[in-house]
């Protein structure tokens, strides 16, 4: 992700959201919740232009997955003491809280309800909503308990873009690359993919505008995000899909990359 000041992003990821730097050059920073798993890797630009929210296409937010709803309200503990202004929903599937970072990319923390009491509707659509969030009760969980990092088992639990349209992203991530449908929203121009039945592990609107611009070089905010892939098969099987459908691919690190069509990212597929 491009950022324009290093050390000014570093003091936010590391004292505000908590995480902890394993490699770092004059540049770029990896970031770590276990100090051992990349999940974020930030690149600084110094003549990078931030554009206003919704301009472009590319990130809407990432969001931080966090073990269980203690460590979300310790989380919220944080944040809240560091002074930061903060969105939030309770989306029936999990509990989420939603801010910013200095250069305007969106974040989302969020902790997941047991699956067991997720439900669908007759379409088959992960019954979702927005309600307020039991903070009190969040921050009951928490107690008095303070944490200046994440905890270990935090993951990047989704992604959530802005795309040109819905029905090309679609045709890219669900027939091509073979992600299911877990809710069409087009009450909400919303549609969100995963796999393994997740509520989502992307989601895709076009709250930029049908037809958005990509986000332009000199930019900050989204350039890659990385798909793990469970086995050597399954890459061989993305990598035809790709191929056949005539996108073009570099091979590099053990992986692919492939320009997203709909959302001007590129994405690396890794095991």
């Amino acid at each position: 992700m491009t950022i324009k000041n290093m050390e000014r992003s570093l003091d936010f990821y590391q004292n505000v959201i908590g995480f902890q730097v394993i490699s770092q050059t004059d540049r770029s920073a990896e970031l770590s919740a276990d100090g051992k798993r990349v999940l974020l890797v930030l690149e600084e630009n110094p003549g990078a232009v931030i554009l206003p929210e919704r301009s472009v296409t590319g990130l809407y937010h990432f969001a931080i997955l966090l073990p269980d709803r203690k460590e979300l309200g310790i989380a919220l503990a944080r944040l809240i003491e560091n002074g930061i202004a903060l969105g939030q929903g309770d989306h029936a599937v999990s509990e989420a809280l939603y801010l910013s970072d200095p250069d305007g990319n969106g974040i989302e923390i969020y902790a997941d309800r047991p699956r067991s009491t997720w439900q669908r509707d007759a379409e088959g659509n992960y019954v979702m909503q927005t309600a307020p969030v039991d903070v009190d009760g969040l921050l009951e969980e928490a107690g008095a308990e303070r944490k200046s990092r994440l905890p270990e088992g935090t993951v990047i639990g989704h992604i959530h873009l802005h795309v040109t349209d819905l029905q090309e992203a679609k045709a890219f991530y669900t027939d091509i690359l073979g992600f299911d449908i877990v809710g069409n929203y087009a009450a909400m121009s919303a549609l969100f993919v995963s796999a393994g039945g997740y509520h989502h592990h992307i989601g895709l609107n076009i709250w930029a505008g049908k037809h958005a611009p990509p986000k332009p070089g000199n930019a900050s905010g989204l350039d890659y995000y990385t798909i793990v892939l469970p086995h050597h098969e399954e890459l061989s099987r993305v990598t035809k899909a790709l191929t056949d459908a005539g996108f073009e691919i570099e091979e590099k690190n053990d992986g692919i990359f492939v320009k997203d069509p709909v959302s001007g990212a590129d994405i690396a597929f890794t095991l």
